[in-house]
């Protein structure tokens, strides 16, 4: 069992930045963030495969680097050029074995999330 704790969710205004951090209690294959707006579905945002490989979702490319220390089992997700409709809930998610998908079924493990709030 691998437990997730987020952390570095915060309000700022458009344009600022932000950084995430998810600490693992275990070992993971991949480590990914997911977000959610209010009535909106629960989206990939950014994943990490244990040896570096990257993908991000269309609408962060270029804003948003995900990273990760191994050492400490902490991932992190910097954010820059925040905007408006990056306001949501942003959660951890962990898979043992499998890295790619952005479908949230793919994923075994959950933190318990973190609020990003984005001003105009």
């Amino acid at each position: 069992q691998v437990q997730l704790v987020e952390s570095g969710g915060g309000s700022v205004q458009a344009g600022g930045s932000l950084r995430l951090s998810c600490a693992a209690s275990g070992y993971c294959y991949c480590m990914a963030w997911f977000r959610q707006a209010p009535g909106k579905e629960r989206e990939g945002v950014a994943l990490i495969r244990s040896d570096g490989d990257t993908k991000y979702a269309d609408s962060v490319k270029g804003r948003f680097t995900i990273s990760q220390d191994n050492a400490k089992n902490i991932v992190y997700l910097q954010m820059h050029s925040l905007k408006p409709e990056d306001t949501a809930m942003y959660y951890c998610a962990a898979d043992t074995w499998r890295c790619g998908s952005w479908s949230r079924y793919n994923y075994n493990y959950w933190g318990q999330g973190t609020q990003v709030t984005v001003s105009s």
